[in-house]
């Protein structure tokens, strides 16, 4: 088949090298690309929000399937177009994607479906707000109801954190018209995970669980970025927990989204607090993560080609999904200043000291090991000819090894490799997971 994706960042360029391996796929296209996509995938010089052209594109050159990386042509309703005019695509519609571009939509669905999830309100008004916030005492989480670029989330310790959050979202409107809806949530504890289903409508198959980093320093500190490093497998939680997030949380809500006759197909990206045994849904996104996507199409083993389509189609009953049980681990390089201000157009050196065709001593001893190293372009482009930085997230170094602690240490060995003025990633990229696996040892 002949596939297209949508979308340039480190998720696209890891969903193209995945389907680059697909016995299915005979011609495989990316609208907009970046310099690793293209060397996999046929350039489209259209923009992801360009539905017109996208579909324009989809149907002049026979495309089998569409695959939607991010969530803002979801929300603009690509699928919708798509749909209305024959052409299969991977990816909700508008009515669908509200479990992501609306906090609110997808609490009350919850609540409905009886999906286990914190106490919350929602609000409007920032009056109302305000009053409810100074009625309660303990921490709360304020969220700005629509997309916010994996920024719009405020965890508030006390009363003061909260009221800045809420005037952020609402007043000072930080988040664009994302925050003139907020919705103020019951702080849960625990540890967070993320699961991945691929959704035909009714059924579902469970694509692996992650453990992200969302702040931008070591030990959780700082502000939210779109996400800093991510694992798979997470050892601390295994199959028996997946299938009660299936049973609990994925299949209700596919029944209360048929129910409404806004059925979901795609992938159901499920943010999960863990607590003992509870589990709680935090938030629902439509689409794969970024950096998540990257460790699980590492371990993703088969055509993900068909698995996609198959979920399009409304055909997953016969559909299979298996993953590696080796470790894959992504390692985010960001710009200084992220993600805050920083600046663009800054040479990159040392990425052919991973993927250049001499061997280096790394790259014999990951070859004795086992290991794969695989760095996926974020924010990156050509100027002249030299590779250079043009994002927040720059690159996400990902390795894959029989041990987390051999993945970790790949992916360390070959982000330390690369090098640009300003680089900054974390350093404790799966510290949970090894402590876990050092008190279990």
């Amino acid at each position: 088949m002949k596939v297209l994706v949508v979308g340039k960042g480190g998720r696209e360029h890891a969903l193209c090298w995945r389907l680059s391996q697909s016995q299915t796929v005979r011609g495989l296209y990316c609208a907009s690309g970046n310099p690793g996509i293209d060397r996999l995938a046929n350039p489209v010089a259209l923009s992801p929000a360009d539905i017109q052209g996208l579909l324009g594109f989809a149907r002049d050159n026979s495309i089998d399937l569409t695959v939607v990386g991010p969530e803002e042509p979801l929300a603009a309703g690509i699928a919708d177009e798509f749909n209305r005019h024959g052409l299969r695509i991977f990816g909700p519609t508008r009515a669908a994607a509200q479990l992501e571009t609306s906090k609110s939509f997808a609490k009350n669905l919850m609540r409905e479906a009886g999906v286990p999830t914190a106490d919350f309100a929602v609000f409007d008004d920032f009056e109302a707000a305000r009053r409810y916030l100074a009625a309660h005492r303990g921490p709360v989480v304020v969220k700005a109801d629509g997309l916010a670029l994996g920024k719009g989330v405020s965890v508030c310790p006390d009363p003061e954190s909260a009221m800045r959050a809420l005037a952020d979202a609402m007043e000072r409107r930080r988040f664009g018209e994302a925050g003139a809806r907020v919705v103020i949530e019951q702080c849960l504890g625990g540890e967070e995970l993320s699961f991945f289903a691929l959704c035909d409508g009714e059924n579902a198959l469970a694509l692996g669980m992650c453990q992200d980093h969302k702040a931008v320093f070591d030990g959780d500190r700082g502000p939210n970025t779109g996400g800093m490093g991510a694992y798979s497998p997470v050892p601390q939680f295994g199959a028996a927990l997946e299938e009660r997030i299936l049973d609990e949380v994925v299949r209700p809500t596919l029944r209360a989204m048929k129910a409404r006759g806004t059925e979901f197909r795609g992938v159901l990206f499920v943010g999960l607090m863990i607590d003992g045994e509870q589990i709680d849904v935090l938030e629902f996104n439509v689409r794969f993560g970024d950096p998540e996507c990257q460790p699980l199409m590492m371990r993703f083993q088969g055509d993900l080609a068909e698995a996609l389509l198959a979920a399009a189609e409304g055909r997953l009953e016969r559909a299979a999904v298996n993953l590696s049980p080796s470790s894959a681990v992504a390692v985010v390089l960001a710009s200084g200043g992220y993600p805050g201000d920083y600046r663009k157009g800054i040479p990159i050196a040392g990425l052919e000291r991973i993927e250049g065709a001499e061997p280096s001593e790394l790259k014999v001893k990951w070859a004795l090991d086992g290991t794969r190293v695989k760095v996926f372009h974020a924010g990156t482009a050509l100027r002249d000819g030299a590779l250079v930085t043009d994002g927040g997230r720059v690159l996400g170094v990902t390795a894959m090894a029989r041990t987390l602690g051999q993945a970790l240490s790949a992916a360390y060995d070959g982000a330390d490799l690369i090098q640009f003025e300003g680089k900054h990633m974390r350093r404790d990229i799966g510290r949970r997971a090894l402590d876990y696996l050092a008190r279990n040892s």
